[in-house]
């Protein structure tokens, strides 16, 4: 009986770690948007350099996530996601500094802390929790969106209300990135499985290449979002603070369109319809922004509901689509390797886009052609399993085995 007590809550204390985990994984980043002018002006940045502000972070996630299974096999997960804490909250703490190459390194340590936690987290859900995917990857991406969504909408009132300015209401996100370190302490204690199994990233397998394309379209989507959609709404008579509220409100709705997709999943036989169906409702968001941006409240709540629903998916999909957790860790650093390099690009072509045209409906429309790429992938990747690329021994194959019976497949 006290084992099974000890057990339940080691897991409870499992869940609330990987949760806090999920709060420092975007809202250092998604506070930068509405920010960019200022901090443009103040420190001298061309458009190009101050893009970057938002391309490193993705361009980190896109050069670290293929080594993370490395790294974890050779350190293990928990204490490999403990040292990305730290060097996540160091990147803020530095970023607070009021320079330029203050503001370059801190952005760069906090994306390559956030890509190791971006990679892991579904392996982890998958190792402990196998029957509660769906449920736990809604939590930790409802958790990761409340919070990105509050970093967006408080940051233009920091910055005007505390010393500082903007440094500070960058900055200000180093009090939850030292909570996160300290709620995943006692995870680190938890001793590295011998021998543990590696898996490879499975670069052979055409639905793992739907999965990856699923994941780095709709993280181009929300990173384009993020970064551009304050700017194209107050070319449209929209003020500052307006546009960073509406900002806000698209990530709530986000929020609340993914807590949805657990129960949707359930209902369906597979993924396909849901995230075709989430996919197309993006494409309806993009499409109205180009065709009446004045409509700008209604394409905002819109492209919610689409974007939360398909993050969710993305990140279920890994696990979902993986036998195991070695596997999932594969597929996890493939799909957010390639997926994020992708995304990385969206936001440098989305601006080049409107500095040569000198208006918005040229990358608006790049966004049209993007959201009609992801619903043909979501139809690829909503269902199957991807072959590990190691053999089995006879767990993995019992695990395997298992995952087909509860899948139906």
């Amino acid at each position: 009986m006290e084992n099974t007590s000890t057990r339940r809550a080691g897991q409870v204390l499992l869940v609330w770690g990987l949760l806090v985990v999920a709060a420092n994984l975007r809202a250092s980043l998604t506070g930068v948007g509405p920010l960019l002018n200022r901090v443009q002006s103040d420190l001298g940045l061309a458009p190009a350099a101050a893009g970057l502000l938002n391309t490193l972070p993705l361009l980190a996630f896109a050069a670290l996530s293929p080594l993370v299974p490395r790294l974890a096999a050779r350190w293990g997960e928990e204490r490999l996601l403990g040292g990305a804490l730290v060097v996540l909250t160091i990147g803020i703490a530095v970023r607070w500094i009021p320079t330029v190459a203050g503001l370059f390194i801190g952005t760069v340590l906090i994306g390559a802390g956030i890509a190791v936690g971006n990679v892991l987290l579904p392996g982890l859900i998958k190792r402990n929790f196998p029957t509660k995917i769906g449920l736990l990857t809604s939590a930790y991406a409802m958790v990761m969106g409340v919070v990105a969504a509050v970093a967006s909408g408080v940051a233009v009132p920091i910055a005007e209300a505390a010393p500082g300015g903007w440094h500070t209401a960058l900055g200000f996100w180093v009090v939850f990135a030292l909570v996160s370190v300290l709620v995943w302490l006692p995870q680190m204690r938890t001793p590295r499985p011998a021998g543990p199994a590696r898996s490879g990233q499975p670069w052979s397998s055409g639905l793992a290449w739907a999965v990856t394309a699923f994941m780095g379209l709709q993280s181009l989507g929300f990173y384009v979002v993020v970064t551009w959609l304050p700017q194209v709404l107050q070319d449209n008579g929209v003020s500052q603070a307006t546009a960073g509220w509406l900002l806000f409100g698209f990530q709530v709705v986000a929020v609340l369109t993914g807590l949805a997709v657990p129960r949707a999943m359930r209902w369906a036989r597979d993924q396909r319809g849901l995230a075709t169906a989430c996919s197309v409702v993006l494409l309806v968001g993009y499409i109205g922004l180009f065709a009446e941006p004045r409509w700008a409240l209604l394409w905002t709540v819109v492209l919610g509901l689409g974007g939360g629903a398909c993050l969710v998916l993305a990140l279920a999909f890994i696990s979902l689509r993986a036998q195991d957790a070695a596997s999932a860790g594969g597929l996890s650093a493939m799909a957010q390797s390639v997926g994020y390099l992708l995304a990385a690009v969206g936001p440098v072509v989305f601006g080049l886009l409107h500095s040569l045209s000198s208006g918005w409906r040229a990358p608006l429309l790049l966004m049209v052609v993007v959201a009609a790429a992801q619903t043909v992938a979501a139809l690829v990747a909503g269902r199957g399993t991807v072959a590990p690329t190691r053999r089995p021994g006879p767990e993995l194959a019992a695990q395997a085995a298992e995952h087909s019976a509860s899948t139906g497949r």
